[in-house]
């Protein structure tokens, strides 16, 4: 039968091959500046929705990726409260979206802090914040005392993909990898999130919730990296993305000798598609932060400042005087006059679909 990487004797003597990574690190690398050079290029409101969006998308896709759906809006709402960001249209989150967001706020804000027992323990504690996981009772803020499998496929046919470390062992083995988390300083940052992210799920210490937390250790080295709260970029995202892959890598990896150089070419691959991917964002956010300079002086009230600012965002469908009334509570009348009012102010224009209902979009800019 083939071993688990944590049933050789010091397994977490990890090797890899330098040259098979260093192309794609170096475009990482290079990525990485950048895109922070970018950033600098920006003002303060719009670096502060740079990093509310990116960290909105952190927490949500997570949280997909483990098959749970959280609503947009209120964990972005959640966030700029939490960060001090004035947002339009803030709502009220519910109980697990305030524990989410919790530890990634604490693993991307604090990234400086140690990572500790009991830090992991309050994270664990906010992700499940009434004890239970669905319908399923968990232990909550300790490591777990049960076996742990992931398991696929119909009951009596499951196939399993990964038995982890027997439940007495796991204390001993969170000890050496927190003591090698703080301690070692001489990987780079991004080698070492690859490879925090591989060791603690390697482990799975808790009942449920292993991958947000291994994935918000992720982001705290990348805060790390970077010497910086501000995130610009979302790692999860693109994990999502590359879902299939990560969980091909994962588990061919864990049979392996300690040769973990396959998971560290994905990782950083997946990392530099992330950063790829956020050049969009930020041409996005580029672009609302020239739209209210350019009407600063404009007189626009606060409904039509919402529906301007989530088109900006990046709308769902076609924009109609009945979503817009929907979105701001108001009657299709008032909704009407909103949009008129724009449309004769030159920022917003009806599509030509023509059809029974009109659709409208944003006009055309520019700066000069």
């Amino acid at each position: 039968m083939v071993k688990y990487i944590y049933e050789h004797t010091n397994w977490t003597n990890f090797s890899w091959d330098e040259k098979a990574i260093n192309a794609v690190f170096g475009e990482a690398k290079l990525m990485q500046g950048k895109i922070i050079g970018q950033m600098n290029t920006l003002g303060f409101s719009a670096k502060k929705e740079a990093t509310l969006t990116a960290l909105t998308l952190d927490v949500v896709k997570s949280s997909e990726i483990e098959g749970e759906l959280l609503n947009y809006n209120q964990v972005r709402s959640s966030i700029a409260r939490r960060l001090g960001i004035n947002t339009s249209g803030l709502v009220p989150s519910s109980r697990n979206i305030e524990g989410v967001v919790e530890m990634m706020l604490d693993a991307t804000q604090r990234y400086t802090l140690p990572l500790t027992e009991k830090r992991l323990f309050g994270w664990h504690a906010a992700l499940f914040p009434t004890g239970h996981s669905g319908p399923y009772e968990i232990e909550v803020g300790k490591y777990r005392t049960g076996d742990m499998q992931v398991v696929s496929g119909a009951m009596g046919k499951e196939k399993i993909h990964f038995e982890a470390v027997k439940p007495k062992l796991v204390k001993a083995e969170m000890d050496k990898f927190l003591d090698w988390y703080n301690n070692d300083n001489q990987l780079d940052p991004v080698v070492k999130a690859a490879i925090a992210h591989f060791w603690f799920i390697i482990i799975h210490p808790f009942d449920d919730g292993n991958g947000r937390i291994g994935r918000a250790i992720i982001d705290m080295l990348l805060a790390r990296a970077e010497s910086s709260g501000e995130r610009f970029y979302s790692m999860s995202s693109q994990i999502l993305v590359e879902r299939k892959r990560y969980y091909e890598v994962l588990q061919k990896v864990q049979h392996s000798t300690g040769d973990i150089t396959e998971w560290l070419e994905w990782f950083i691959h997946c990392l530099k598609n992330a950063m790829l991917a956020t050049q969009n964002t930020t041409q996005r956010i580029l672009r609302k932060a020239e739209f209210w300079k350019l009407h600063e002086n404009t007189p626009i009230n606060e409904r039509q400042r919402t529906i301007l600012n989530i088109l900006f965002d990046g709308f769902d469908g076609k924009l109609q005087s009945s979503k817009w009334a929907k979105i701001t509570k108001v009657s299709t009348d008032t909704a009407l006059r909103d949009i008129k009012d724009l449309i004769e102010k030159g920022i917003l224009k009806e599509t030509n679909e023509g059809g029974r209902n009109a659709n409208y979009e944003l006009a055309d800019f520019n700066l000069e």
